[in-house]
């Protein structure tokens, strides 16, 4: 995170007061900014905490075993932990995201800090508004809250209360980029990382808009004053519920890159096919959420056909090239400072011990893998029809939404810490084996709960066994186990949270201050104190020569074991569904 990276020049003098000097990167540190990421990443955290409680409670009655909540109760928490880990969480972080990717990587100042205050405080009070429905048993209608499901007043008007905090600190993030390019802040095109936060934003508007046509009617539905339709609002609502998070998802990659340049000094291999990836995204991920209305009847097959093949692939091809481009970086970036033995050299004596780079590439993992290829799967409308209504829709996004997303928010955490708060890395032996922690038992997690889902366990089902109900639906012994299993996954996982949010809180309130000498000897990641570094050496570095793999040979096999994967898994969902659909 260099001048040379960022390309950025000083702030104007005139403004110097409100700018402080990371004593580390050069950066010109917006002091407003500043505060901002602060807050948000804060509040962002206790969202964390509490959607990480609420899960271990839906984790303890999912397990049949132990069953923990009765009926009320677990569909009463389930809706806590969704909104807190999909909306709260999430969203809270990526604001944190948008101020950094903007005003502090750009040297740049935030044009109206007012406005930006305010619409913290909207997004906070819309936040408590829905959480004290939520918790007061006033919203018992799950994430999706589909109608004809009717939550409390306020439980529409809290949404929509932070919806507009978020569109404020949208608008506040375009109208920053207006301000750096005016006051000359940054030369050149913004850098890869602000692009990536661009996509995030840009998509975040169009998230929006989708909720603000469904979420205003349905506020006025709630209050019997209009009536809305169950299939418009699923239509709709999933351009909101879908879309955001593919917020999340430009915000990961943007963060993939910006954790590979801090951590080995990773390269952009092409600077050009990442940008194109990124307006990929903005074009077609939209609607790629029709997968999620492929079992509603009233939809008709050719807008089914178009949006979840042509429409998907597109959407599908732009994580591909990420998922290429990031590791090939990492690759291209570690060989030209002379990690060249052999084709995995690079990976062995990559930093392991480093929470960011291990959660970066825990990250891109799981995504990839297990995230990625279900998701491809399941958008197949013949197979969809087998997979929706079972545990293998929640595996997906548990894999792509927490293993992929919150696990690279964590790893830059590790680096928010000392470079923003300005505090060192507290329980660091603990925090380097917390990506291990969460991305091994989110993995274990996921694939469990998939497996189980494959032999038609249902989601968002209170009891499996169908107790007391009139018809009795057996299941293989298999299940149980695979229920156990996702259950100690689940518990390894709410661990590595666990250490996390224990990390972080006492970092930022308790830790101890970064001495402004030699930082190696504090307790921060190693890339921190090696940031001036990150410049490509002078001296021109011998590259062995590996044939038709070229200069990123691990990368190119790590692609090729992909596509193997996913041709596999992707020929085993039809061979399933061939079980089901008899044809003689």
């Amino acid at each position: 995170m260099s001048d040379t990276f960022v390309g950025a020049p000083a702030a104007p003098a005139a403004s110097a007061q409100a700018f402080r000097t990371c004593p580390t990167t050069g950066l010109k540190v917006h002091r407003q900014a500043d505060a901002l990421i602060k807050a948000n990443a804060v509040v962002a955290t206790v969202a964390l905490l509490v959607g990480g409680i609420s899960a271990i409670l839906v984790l303890l009655t999912r397990w049949q075993a132990v069953h923990l909540l009765d009926a009320t109760m677990f569909y009463r928490v389930l809706t806590i932990h969704g909104m807190n880990m999909l909306i709260f969480f999430i969203l809270f972080f990526e604001m944190a995201v948008l101020y950094f990717a903007s005003a502090v990587l750009l040297n740049c100042r935030v044009p109206t800090p007012k406005v930006a205050w305010t619409a913290f405080v909207l997004m906070v009070a819309g936040a408590l508004l829905v959480e004290w429905t939520m918790f007061t048993g006033r919203a018992d209608v799950l994430f999706t809250s589909y109608v004809p499901l009717r939550a409390h007043p306020a439980f529409y008007g809290g949404v929509i209360l932070f919806a507009v905090g978020a569109i404020l600190v949208t608008c506040i993030f375009f109208a920053t980029l207006v301000v750096a390019k005016r006051e000359r802040t940054y030369e050149g095109s913004v850098p890869l990382v602000t692009f990536g936060a661009l996509t995030a934003a840009i998509i975040a508007l169009i998230t929006l808009a989708h909720g603000a046509a469904i979420y205003i009617p349905t506020f006025f539905w709630s209050l019997g004053k209009m009536n809305v339709d169950p299939e418009v609002y699923r239509l709709i609502w999933w351009g909101l519920g879908h879309s955001s998070q593919q917020i999340n998802v430009a915000a990961m990659v943007a963060i993939w890159y910006l954790l590979g340049a801090l951590t080995v000094g990773a390269v952009v291999v092409n600077e050009k096919i990442s940008r194109t990836a990124f307006v990929l995204y903005i074009l077609f991920i939209s609607m790629a959420s029709a997968h999620h209305l492929l079992v509603d009847p009233g939809f008709g097959p050719a807008w089914k056909v178009v949006n979840t093949s042509y429409f998907m692939y597109m959407a599908v091809l732009a994580s591909m090239l990420h998922g290429f481009t990031v590791p090939a970086g990492t690759e291209l970036g570690m060989r030209l400072r002379g990690f060249t033995q052999g084709i995995f050299g690079w990976l062995r004596r990559a930093p392991w011990g480093d929470p960011g780079f291990s959660s970066m590439a825990l990250s891109v993992v799981i995504f990839g893998f297990l995230g990625g290829i279900t998701g491809v799967t399941f958008g197949t409308e013949q197979i969809n029809i087998i997979a929706h209504n079972t545990l293998r829709i929640p595996g997906h996004f548990h894999a792509t939404v927490v293993g992929g997303t919150a696990l690279a928010f964590m790893g830059i955490t590790y680096y928010v810490i000392p470079l923003i708060f300005r505090k060192q890395v507290a329980f660091y032996r603990l925090a380097q084996i917390q990506p291990y922690l969460f991305g091994i038992g989110m993995t274990v997690f996921s694939m469990a709960m998939t497996f189980a889902g494959t032999f038609g366990v249902p989601r968002r089902h209170w009891d499996i066994t169908f107790a007391n109900a009139p018809f009795d639906v057996p299941f293989s012994p298999a299940v149980d186990l695979m229920i156990g299993i996702m259950a100690a996954g689940g518990l390894v996982a709410a661990l590595g949270g666990a250490i996390y949010i224990l990390v972080t809180v006492w970092s930022v309130f308790f830790g101890k201050a970064l001495p402004e000498g030699d930082l190696s000897r504090a307790s921060v990641p190693p890339g921190v104190y090696r940031v001036p570094a990150r410049e490509l050496p002078t001296e021109e570095v011998e590259l062995r020569e590996y044939g038709r793999l070229g200069v990123m040979p691990g990368t190119m096999i790590l692609v090729f074991i992909f596509l193997v994967a996913f041709v596999v898994y992707y020929f085993a969902n039809w061979k399933l569904l061939s079980f089901v659909w008899k044809v003689g």
